[in-house]
């Protein structure tokens, strides 16, 4: 059963930073494209970030680019989201997935305070 699990949210001031990790199991993801996303109550899902499978290659949304940094540890089937600079519309639902799948974590909250 592969299952992807996120840690690392919580409650934060304005201008702080977490790390967000996405642990994986039952599936190993060292060949795997992997993707951030984040929702709110009554909004679209929102793309944050992408990794290519070697870590090689990355993607930002215009709304993280440069306070956001994704990136992955094949050895301990993680990928990672840096979150620096945070502001309050940076509050949401972050949960990871694996692409071109339908395979998705429950997600962590990640709340910004101003």
């Amino acid at each position: 059963q592969v299952r992807l699990v996120e840690s690392g949210g919580g409650l934060v001031q304005a201008g702080g930073s977490l790390r967000l990790s996405c642990a994986a199991s039952g599936r190993t993801i060292s060949a795997d494209d992997m993707n951030w996303f984040r929702q709110t109550p009554g909004k679209e899902r929102e793309f944050v970030a992408a990794i290519n499978w070697s870590g090689g290659s990355t993607t930002y949304a215009d709304s993280v680019k440069g306070r956001f940094t994704i990136s992955r540890s094949n050895a301990k089937n993680t990928v990672y989201l840096q979150m620096n600079s945070l502001k309050p519309e940076d509050t949401a639902l972050y949960y990871c997935a694996i692409v071109r799948t339908t395979y998705r974590g429950q997600g962590t909250q990640v709340s910004v305070s101003s």
